[in-house]
């Protein structure tokens, strides 16, 4: 039996304090979940073992539609925040399962794909008739996540899908499939700590113009026609950073 299961949480825990992370990666599936009454109940026994926040980390190429739509709709029953990380790709039923965080987030570099859904079929035209109409409201389906989360028109996500749109980070944040581009962290850190370090010493350097200014007016008197030392610290004080 091959092994059916394509997530992974990192820390498990009873902190509610701290976010739980789950990692999708590869295949959403390998087996479908149609006939399945064990897989999703273990997915679904996972996520509300524990309550509090839940990273996803999502890196995968898509796969069933029943089991992404069935994983969307236990993280959208979920109590908590749900926060959604795509490192690499959410495709296909991937970036159906990505609709369900209260925050989607993509880094730089990352892609989203949507498609209309694909499937096999043989038999006679009544048979392949069957086949399209089944498509056609599985499409509708995935519009229907799509929707809620973008508030585009159920036209304008049907024509993305009919011409499989592949989006960067910055034109899915457009399209409102994506919230916000992945932030470093520690250059964010940098540049607050440089802009403390440049402050401070402003005004380090300013005080002590005006305590040399100072003691050179108590040894010698300023000459006539030049700034004393009021009208030194009132100059500065103009260009003080604040």
């Amino acid at each position: 039996m091959k092994n059916k299961k394509f997530w992974q949480w990192k820390n498990q825990s009873e902190d509610e304090g701290r976010a739980r992370i789950l990692e999708l990666s590869g295949t959403i599936a390998e087996e479908s979940w149609f006939d399945d009454d064990v897989t999703p109940e273990q997915f679904k026994d996972e996520l509300f073992a524990y309550n509090g926040e839940v990273t996803i980390w999502i890196n995968s190429p898509g796969g069933d539609c029943i089991a992404a739509s069935r994983i969307y709709a236990m993280l959208m029953d979920y109590p908590g925040a749900i926060t959604v990380k795509i490192d690499g790709i959410a495709a296909s039923a991937a970036s159906v399962i990505a609709m369900a965080g209260t925050r989607v987030l993509m880094a730089p570099t990352a892609l989203m794909m949507i498609h209309n859904p694909m499937t096999l079929a043989y038999g006679n035209h009544q048979d392949m008739q069957k086949a399209i109409g089944m498509l056609d409201e599985v499409k509708e389906s995935i519009v229907n996540a799509y929707e809620i989360k973008t508030t585009l028109t159920r036209a304008k996500i049907s024509h993305l899908m009919d011409n499989e749109t592949w989006m960067n980070a910055k034109k899915a944040i457009e399209l409102g499939f994506a919230d916000a581009i992945l932030e470093d962290a520690k250059k964010a850190s940098n540049e607050a700590s440089y802009a403390f370090s440049m402050r401070t010493s402003q005004l380090s350097l300013m005080n002590k113009i005006t305590e040399t200014y100072a003691i050179a007016e108590d040894q010698e008197p300023p000459e006539e026609g030049t700034a004393g030392l009021n009208e030194l610290e009132k100059r500065l004080n103009l260009i003080k950073p604040q």
